[in-house]
């Protein structure tokens, strides 16, 4: 006799996705909210390890293909160092953090924002992004109630909260980001249920490459510097990939907008010079979370 179960993964993914959406509505935001909180936690760590690791490998490129270039000074970083070890430390006095010290947020709180070992003040970017991981995987079970679609809103919330920061530190945006992200949302839009239509993806990522593709080169020829990095053509590609063609307009507009003025009151502030070259990561990555969120009503109030 067969059995009469479906023993397919897709069919026990079902299975728990209909029982957490039984659950009561404040359950399934209070597991929303955990999960955003420690997915923020682990966020935090690719930020300030990613850059480190591609920079390592970069190197070891270098010295296989050039043994006689001179060798920069080595980092202070252990030799074994990736996403996993080792344990997170503090920075100034490398104490080890215990599994109390490592619960996202309340640790920060409990601890007043310093090491309990040296007191040194610990950077307020840890709980701030776990907080705006949290609060993004909220909006997305908000959004799109509890389903897949959810859960790859979130998956691409928090991919672009991490491409945003690293940009921001480090001015480059990782292929390891972006090009899994230009991927994924090719997969997720295949099938029915994604966010746009298959062709409406493909045609979002070619647009989204080639417009800020012919801007720098636009901004190379008229102002003879390049005015952005090919790191965020693959960032808008990928937004597009996720969200369709129609939507990339509306994704600039914003991140232009936010750029402009984020520059302007860093300058009025002191914070940076005139001249000084933004990265423009971090505002693409807030247009498409925007974007993902509310849809384009700029459309039709400028229309």
């Amino acid at each position: 006799m067969q059995p009469s179960f479906d023993p397919s993964a897709a069919h026990f993914a079902s299975r728990y996705l209909a029982a957490f959406a039984a659950l009561p509505v404040a359950v399934q935001y209070g597991f929303a909210v955990v999960l955003g909180l420690v997915i923020g936690s682990f966020l935090t760590v690719v930020v300030h390890r990613l850059p480190v690791m591609l920079e390592r490998a970069w190197r070891a490129e270098v010295d296989s293909a050039m043994p006689e270039a001179p060798k920069p000074s080595a980092d202070p970083y252990p030799e074994r160092f990736n996403l996993a070890v080792p344990r997170s430390a503090c920075p100034h006095c490398k104490h080890v953090l215990r599994a109390w010290e490592n619960i996202p947020v309340i640790s920060y709180l409990a601890l007043r924002g310093r090491c309990s070992a040296c007191g040194a003040r610990v950077s307020p970017r840890y709980p701030l992004v776990e907080l705006a991981s949290g609060v993004l995987a909220a909006l997305s079970l908000y959004a799109y109630g509890p389903t897949w679609p959810a859960l790859a809103a979130f998956g691409l919330c928090a991919t672009l909260l991490t491409a945003g920061l690293i940009d921001y530190d480090t001015r480059y945006l990782p292929d390891v980001l972006t090009l899994p992200l230009l991927w994924a949302g090719l997969i997720v839009n295949f099938g029915a249920g994604g966010f746009a239509t298959l062709h409406d993806a493909v045609t979002g990522a070619i647009v989204g490459y080639l417009f800020l593709w012919c801007v720098y080169w636009l901004f190379r020829l008229v102002r003879g510097v390049e005015g952005m990095g090919y790191g965020d053509f693959k960032l808008l590609a990928a937004i597009g990939a996720w969200l369709g063609w129609s939507a990339l307009a509306q994704v600039v507009l914003i991140a232009a907008v936010a750029g402009a003025a984020f520059g302007i009151v860093a300058t009025w502030r002191k914070r940076m010079r005139f001249e000084e070259p933004l990265p423009f990561g971090p505002f693409l990555a807030a247009g498409g979370a925007i974007t993902l969120f509310v849809g384009t009503p700029l459309y039709s109030l400028l229309g």
